[in-house]
């Protein structure tokens, strides 16, 4: 008998929870990033496009999936799918992506939320006052390893990450009303009032004034000049659509179980605007106006493209931002650091928390769980799961998760859902799902989009990344495979990607040149990658097993569907 008895306490609080889900840390690292590295203005038209014809139509499809679940007492993805389609048994372990996608991403993502605590805690007491650009990226790399100690805390990253696991445990084993709202309702403002102070900041930053050699307009000019070639790039295409599914936090599952717990009659089209518009401005409004601009102010365009490139969005933020907040004076550069960091650390939690609901929900329906107990193994997994990131960070198990539990993961878990809804729960039932208690008229253009458009873009997403080209020229693979040379693919597909192409490539060029230490680590590196796909793979079978448990025990106690 399930012990699931959730609620949401308000109706902001539910919007604000919906939000914090969706904004994040890729709001404010991974969108100006993905925007410099397809050139800028490039990447906004198809941004755009993908928010309109994805981004929206998947929000509605997710809302309305989890509200109509929860009406059959469903509250995690196995069964809130199945719930749609009771005849065909299969689609409860293709819902099982919506319970392994939020633990797995969980494991790594709480640690990059446990590194912007710890920033925030260094910028309180002074760590990078003085420090150069140099000794602020050694001080990050110093960070990653276990052995070395920053500021005389013993294993200070795994401390750090342990304090935000147990915040983040805490916080869910309070329920929906008691702790995930509240945490929203007092995340989300601070966020937005830190971001405002820094964006003004970017953005009034003027050349020859606080040691910048740019305006800070130059940076926001670089992204918001549209080129419109990129049209007809599909790289750029690919790129824009990831962005997406990352940023709404689409094809995870943490929706739908969110939206179960709302009543059969409250609007769901309305919401998932709302929150939906609200991630928006804060990734394309605030999340464009304060990492780039201020990085550009100093670098110029060429050197935060070339940072970017080689470290990514924490290359900026974390290496480069606290050293450059210096040049505003001690007070405003400690004033900007705990606002930066503080940002991302709200950001993050209102998101990790949101990933801990479907295990949660699957625990307490299908096993009767109490929730404080369901919210604890939550965390414990998590920990264990998440412990391979922070001990082997340097090896690859890190991006490894990411690439396949927060990339490939949602690709194929939003192809699923788009499917069944449009195809096979119809979607004329759709239509009226997404309709029932609406306070706004959905433009009926959508239904024609939520049918063939969104499915096919997501179609055209999953087959890019699969057979994705070297380089990503999709003209010449196509050229060279009619003129019977073959299809090259890129080391980062997902066919590259599964057999270390990448890595191969560099041992064999590191074997003609005789570097066998290179040779040695850059094979270690490949074993501990290769561990954590099979930990992935493992934590993956186990759920289905569950799932699988949970389906007996309830024929057994003739509640099934």
């Amino acid at each position: 008998m399930s012990s699931n008895t959730e609620a949401w306490g308000s109706r902001i609080g539910l919007i604000l929870a919906m939000a914090g889900n969706a904004v994040g840390l890729g709001n404010f690292l991974r969108f100006p990033v993905q925007a410099v590295q397809n050139g800028g203005g490039a990447f906004i038209i198809p941004y755009l496009i993908c928010f309109l014809l994805m981004g929206i139509p998947l929000l509605w499809i997710e809302w309305s999936t989890g509200r109509f679940g929860g009406q059959r007492g469903d509250h995690s993805t196995p069964f809130i799918i199945q719930s749609m389609d009771p005849k065909r048994h299969f689609w409860k372990y293709l819902g099982v992506f919506g319970i392994f996608t939020n633990v797995a991403v969980a494991a790594y993502y709480c640690y990059i939320e446990s590194w912007t605590l710890a920033w925030v805690y260094h910028s309180l007491i002074g760590t990078f006052s003085g420090m150069d650009q140099a000794g602020v990226a050694q001080f990050f790399t110093d960070y990653m390893v276990i052995s070395q100690t920053t500021t005389g805390i013993p294993y200070e990253n795994i401390v750090f990450y342990v304090i935000c696991l147990a915040l983040n445990t805490y916080i869910l084993s309070r329920g929906l009303s008691g702790g995930i709202e509240i945490a929203a309702k007092v995340a989300m403002p601070l966020l937005i009032l830190f971001g405002v102070f820094l964006a003004i900041q970017g953005v009034t930053l003027m050349a020859g004034e606080k040691g910048a050699v740019y305006d800070g307009t130059v940076g926001l000019n670089f992204l918001w000049e549209p080129q419109f070639d990129s049209l007809t790039n599909p790289s750029v295409w690919l790129a824009a659509a990831g962005q997406i599914f990352f940023t709404l936090s689409v094809g995870m599952g943490t929706i739908q179980c969110y939206a179960s717990y709302i009543r059969k009659r409250r609007d769901v089209a309305l919401n998932a605007m709302t929150a939906g518009w609200m991630n928006e401005f804060v990734e394309v409004v605030l999340g464009a106006s304060i990492l780039i601009p201020i990085c550009v102010g100093y670098f110029g365009i060429d050197k935060v493209v070339e940072l970017v490139n080689s470290g990514g969005g924490f290359g900026l933020a974390f290496q480069s931002l606290p050293y450059l907040f210096q040049n505003w004076g001690s007070l405003l550069a400690t004033l900007a650091g705990i606002s930066f960091f503080g940002l991302l650390f709200f950001a993050g939690i209102t998101s990790s928390l949101a990933m801990g609901t479907p295990w949660m929900g699957f625990l307490q329906d299908e096993f009767g769980w109490k929730r404080e107990h369901a919210a604890w193994s939550f965390g414990l997994l998590v920990f264990c799961l998440g412990m391979p990131t922070v001990l082997f960070f340097n090896y690859g198990v890190f991006g490894e998760y990411d690439y396949w539990a927060g990339t490939v993961s949602l690709v194929v878990f939003a192809m699923v859902e788009s499917i069944l809804f449009a195809w096979v729960f119809g979607i004329d039932r759709g239509w009226e799902e997404l309709n029932r208690g609406a306070q706004m008229r959905v433009p009926h253009i959508y239904k024609f989009i939520l049918k063939y458009v969104t499915p096919s873009m997501l179609l055209f997403v999953f087959i890019g990344s699969l057979f994705s080209p070297v380089g990503g020229e999709w003209a010449q693979a196509i050229s060279d495979l009619f003129a019977g040379k073959g299809w090259a693919f890129d080391p980062g597909s997902l066919v590259g990607t599964i057999s270390n192409d990448a890595l191969k490539t560099q041992i064999a060029a590191a074997q003609t040149a005789g570097d066998m230490a290179t040779v040695d680590n850059l094979q270690t590196r490949m074993m501990y990658i290769n561990g954590a796909r099979l930990l992935l793979l493992s934590t993956f079978i186990a759920i289905t097993a569950l799932v699988y448990i949970a389906y007996r025990k309830r024929l057994r106690e003739g509640r099934n569907y």
